[in-house]
Formats: C-alpha cells, sequence, structure tokens
C-alpha cells in the first residue's frame, strides 16, 4: 500500500464473515474466496491513498469500519455478511521505523528533561520558601530581642530615675546647708576626675569650700 505521503508499507488485513445465502454464495460469483481477497485489497488501497502515514498508524478503527462497511455491502449479492475487518500488522519501511524509533527516543527524552526541570523548579520553590520562612523567624526573634533589651534599658533608666528622685526627695526633707550642698559638689567633681584628668578647673563656688571644710572641722574638734 501507499500512502498519500508516498511512503510504501506493507499491511495484514484479517476478515470475517459467514456465507447468509449458500445459493448465491455459489452461484453469484467465481471463486468467492478469491473475490473477497481482491476487494478487500483494493478497498483498503483506496483507503490507504487518502491518508498519510501518521493517519494510518493512529486511525486503525476509523479504517476498519470504513472497510467493513464497503464489503459488507459489495459482497452481499454474493451471500456473503462481512462481521469484521481487523488490520493486523502495519509495517513501514525499514528507514521509516528507524526514523519513528529515534522520533519516540527524542520525544522521551523531551518528556523526562520537562519531568526533570518540573521537578528542579519545585525543589528550588520549596528551598526558597524555607529559606523565607528561616529569615522571617530570625527576623522576629531579633524584633523580640531589641523589644526585650529596649524594655530593659527603659526599666533600668526608670529605676535610676526613680533612685535619683528619691535620693533628691530624702536630701530635701533633712533641708541640708549650703556648705553641705557645696561639700557634695566637691565630692561629685573630685569622682567625675576620677584620677585620671591632668588638668582640673574648678569653678569659683567650689574653690571657697575647702575653707569651710576646715571650719567643719574646727567645730567638730571643739564639740569634742
Amino acid at each position: 500500500m501507499i500512502t498519500k505521503d508516498n511512503v510504501t508499507m506493507q499491511i495484514d488485513t484479517v476478515v470475517y464473515f459467514q456465507i447468509t445465502d449458500p445459493r448465491l454464495y455459489t452461484y453469484g460469483i467465481e471463486q468467492p474466496m478469491l473475490a473477497i481477497e481482491n476487494l478487500s485489497a483494493t478497498t483498503l488501497r483506496n483507503i490507504i491513498g487518502e491518508l498519510e502515514l501518521d493517519q494510518c498508524l493512529t486511525s486503525r478503527d476509523i479504517i476498519n469500519s470504513k472497510m467493513r462497511s464497503i464489503l459488507d455491502e459489495a459482497t452481499d449479492p454474493w451471500g456473503i455478511k462481512v462481521n469484521r475487518v481487523e488490520l493486523k500488522n502495519i509495517l513501514p519501511p525499514k528507514e521509516i521505523q528507524n526514523a519513528m524509533e529515534k522520533q519516540m527516543k527524542a520525544e522521551r527524552e523531551r518528556r523526562e528533561a520537562i519531568l526533570r526541570a518540573e521537578g528542579e523548579k519545585r525543589a528550588a520553590i520549596l528551598e526558597a520558601e524555607g529559606e523565607k520562612e528561616a529569615a522571617i523567624l530570625r527576623a522576629d526573634a531579633k524584633k523580640q530581642q531589641q523589644i526585650l533589651e529596649a524594655e530593659g534599658e527603659a526599666e533600668a533608666i526608670l529605676k535610676v530615675q526613680t533612685a535619683t528622685a528619691e535620693g533628691i526627695r530624702r536630701i530635701n526633707e533633712v533641708a541640708p546647708s549650703d556648705a553641705v550642698i557645696k561639700l557634695k559638689a566637691m565630692e561629685a567633681f573630685a569622682s567625675a576626675a576620677n584620677g585620671q584628668a591632668t588638668k582640673i578647673i574648678i569653678p569659683s563656688e567650689i574653690q571657697s569650700v575647702a575653707g569651710l571644710a576646715a571650719g567643719l572641722l574646727e567645730s567638730v574638734k571643739e564639740e569634742k
């Protein structure tokens, strides 16, 4: 058989039929078996000639149905009913078969590559989502840490300010004299220097504190 795209093929066909009228089968045509074979070959050649190679390989049911219908109608005057027609084998030329095998191999490799790429894509997406979630968790943890540190610093500042206010309140309660305040200022000034300063400028208000301190020491000795 030759297809529409000029490909020569070998086709094995099986025809199932039954004799419905023995008289017509005997006298309707000479050598009815040979006639059925020739009619089957001619019909198949006409159908295959209208189809391309790919259609022949993928349209067996359509070809079987057309042949059965044509053969059944043509053999009715012969007392024969064609029940079923099957294309048993379709064999393209060897070079066509090799090309088809290469094509199928290439198609399988293409599908494999697509599946592999899709798998890698899904893996990359999952990895990116995991990294994103990890980054969010790290950011949340850092945020919570900063909040706790800020709350701790605020609490510490609040306690210092509370202690300072309490100290000021108590000082105000005892109503310290001007001399005591100046002495405390001098102590604070000395503490600020901490022995590391090479040059210390003493305000004028504190310069007189030395004489004041000496006077306080004299009064303490007299009381003793």
